[in-house]
């Protein structure tokens, strides 16, 4: 991958690729047998109270879940074997076709709380693209200058991604809301970049660095690139960003490690579940990191609060007949945490969208950080708030309003009374 991609293969760079690099989930997870996943299922730990929706709308021949928001889902379905960008409410029956008019095909790859971004295929090239809940609502992010561009993720008023200028090389990309707003993320002395996530003003993804694939971190400029290369690894790319911290993979010992970072490469934390030869994790909220591991040659998908011992196996609470699953995204708001992601149904023959949902407890609501240490409350919940009030998340929304606006100088007195009092 990297910089020996071309732009013959820029149609492969949408999120359904990672997992083997090149070519779709479906192509390798319909060779797997629910024997060889049984037979090497992994001892994890176990949450109990989840609930598991099948998305897959009828007709369609596959479909996933790239991201989520406040109650809303986006990824894609192939309907008459094109892939349309799609949006759900919680069910399959919710399904919205997002494709726009005159677009050859097209896939949602990242959600907030009120926008879907991701590509749309216009003529012969992919353009970022950005979505209000409706294809008419489509907003062509394309830059000028570009051959192929991509969205991956969108937070607040910020969409990150990927452009091609031209030459075969990528240029990490940054825009908020229109094609005129791009802004070129590309660090000095790479020869390839791409953004993967962003949140709470932050971006992540990847630079091509000496010829090898380095994680980083931006803050909205190219000049601000964090190098996170952890040291001993062989390559690194990271996928999602929210509350301080950032996820994704190194290659360590020869094998991909599902990776943890708080900002820098000394930060980093090896999350590769023990039994697992293969993980990488994906997408990251309110402390907990979402992606998959590969047990017995069976990709799991599952989450970590922190450590690899902290795998919980995601992949257990699906219905018999699962063969393989990977989590993309996760979403935590108010009391539940929903997770989304796509499974091969060995019943059906077809790689489905599926949404995990989960009850948080909320016994200290302003521990934002989700920190575990002593104290329990400390300066960075003030600055996880503050980020998640800049961001619009719904977390902000203390004081419960449901005025316009939502989000006000109340919510901030609001956190700092629920910080004073401490938790229950």
């Amino acid at each position: 991958m990297g910089g020996c991609w071309q732009i013959a293969v820029m149609a492969e760079w949408p999120r359904f690729v990672e997992p083997t690099s090149k070519g779709p989930i479906m192509t390798r997870l319909g060779l797997i047998s629910v024997l060889s996943g049984l037979a090497a299922a992994p001892v994890s730990k176990a949450l109990a109270q989840w609930t598991v929706i099948n998305l897959h709308p009828a007709g369609a021949t596959a479909s996933a879940v790239n991201g989520v928001g406040a109650g809303t889902q986006t990824g894609f379905a192939n309907i008459g074997g094109v892939r349309h960008a799609s949006l759900w409410n919680g069910t399959a029956a919710s399904w919205v076709d997002l494709n726009p008019a005159g677009a050859a095909l097209s896939e949602g790859l990242g959600a907030s709380d009120t926008h879907q971004a991701g590509y749309a295929r216009i003529g012969s090239d992919d353009h970022a693209s950005l979505w209000t809940g409706t294809s008419g609502s489509y907003i062509d992010l394309h830059p000028a200058v570009a051959l192929a561009s991509y969205a991956y993720g969108v937070s607040g008023s910020q969409q990150a991604g990927v452009a091609s200028i031209g030459g075969g090389s990528a240029r990490a990309s940054l825009w908020t809301g229109s094609a005129a707003s791009w802004i070129n993320l590309h660090p000095t002395g790479a020869t390839w970049s791409e953004a993967r996530g962003v949140g709470d003003g932050q971006q992540v993804g990847h630079a091509t660095v000496s010829g090898s694939d380095h994680a980083g971190l931006w803050s909205g400029s190219a000049a601000s690139w964090v190098d996170l290369h952890p040291a001993g690894a062989s390559s690194s790319k990271a996928m999602g960003v929210g509350g301080g911290q950032q996820v994704g993979w190194a290659i360590v010992g020869g094998q991909r490690h599902a990776a943890l970072w708080a900002g820098s490469a000394a930060s980093f934390v090896d999350l590769n579940p023990s039994g697992s030869t293969f993980s990488s994790a994906l997408g990251v909220g309110g402390g907990t990191q979402v992606g998959y591991a590969r047990f017995g040659g069976t990709d799991r998908a599952g989450l970590w609060t922190g450590s690899a011992a902290s795998w919980i196996d995601l992949h257990a609470q699906l219905p018999i007949g699962y063969s393989s699953s990977i989590a993309w995204c996760i979403r935590r708001t108010g009391s539940t945490m929903y997770i989304g992601g796509q499974g091969h149904n060995t019943l059906t023959g077809r790689d489905e969208a599926v949404l995990w949902i989960h009850p948080i407890a909320t016994t200290c609501y302003p521990n934002c950080d989700s920190s575990t240490g002593s104290p329990l409350l400390t300066a960075n919940d003030f600055q996880c708030f503050l980020n998640k009030y800049a961001s619009n998340d719904t977390y902000a929304n203390c004081d419960g309003s449901t005025g316009s606006p939502t989000l006000t100088a109340n919510d901030f007195q609001c956190f700092l009374n629920k910080f004073a009092s401490g938790c229950p």
